[in-house]
């Protein structure tokens, strides 16, 4: 005898009780904290405007800047974007470590992404050293103020980034982070990937437009 057909058929498109439902996805998360993250914004509002006005000096006085950045070493420029890029490779990957709980893994990237900030203060330091014994301050002209402001403004916000970075290797030497606990370093590589994008900008900007 055939079974009777059921009173309430389910309408197209629509899962019955007894079928297994999808699995509603989560939510997007923001990485990191929400204040450094509004600091970052405006950290890059105010470089934005320092980039605009020194855009806007340059037309002004184009042969000046032109020669004045002759002066500069292309050579110690191009090195420092590499110091920071990887810099920013090694925090990216002290994050996905400990997101696979390799805390041994996350603090070693950590101290390549600090060799590489030092390298970069280092670099940067000889770089000034070279352009003090030329005589060389915010008075002499235009250009070398933007470049002594611009790049200065950039220096300090790299041993902040520095600082944050030694900070979270100690944290992560002591087993304070877990597989989960994310934030912080998040945080962290957050503020270290603003200072690598600035410098990305203002390289270009500074040392090599003519």
């Amino acid at each position: 005898m055939p079974s009777p057909t059921p009173v309430f058929a389910p309408l197209p498109g629509l899962a019955s009780p007894s079928q297994p439902t999808a699995r509603v996805r989560a939510a997007p998360r923001l990485r990191g904290d929400l204040g450094v993250w509004l600091v970052i914004l405006m950290e890059l509002l105010t470089f934005a405007i320092l980039f605009v006005s020194y855009a806007f000096a340059r037309t002004q006085e184009l042969a000046l800047f032109n020669a004045s950045q002759a002066t500069l070493n292309l050579h110690t420029g191009a090195l420092n974007t590499v110091l920071l890029i990887s810099g920013s490779a090694c925090v990216a990957s002290a994050v996905q470590a400990m997101g696979r709980d390799a805390r041994v893994a996350c603090a070693r990237w950590l101290l390549g992404a600090l060799a590489c900030g030092s390298g970069f203060v280092g670099v940067k330091l000889w770089e000034y050293a070279g352009k003090l014994a030329e005589g060389v301050d915010l008075s002499t002209n235009t250009f070398y103020m933007f470049y002594l402001l611009l790049t200065g403004f950039h220096f300090l916000h790299v041993l902040v980034g520095l600082l944050a970075l030694a900070w979270l290797w100690w944290r992560v030497r002591r087993g304070d982070y877990g597989r989960g606990d994310l934030h912080a370093l998040e945080t962290g590589a957050a503020f270290w990937h603003m200072v690598d994008l600035l410098w990305i900008v203002l390289f270009p900007l500074v040392y090599v437009m003519r």
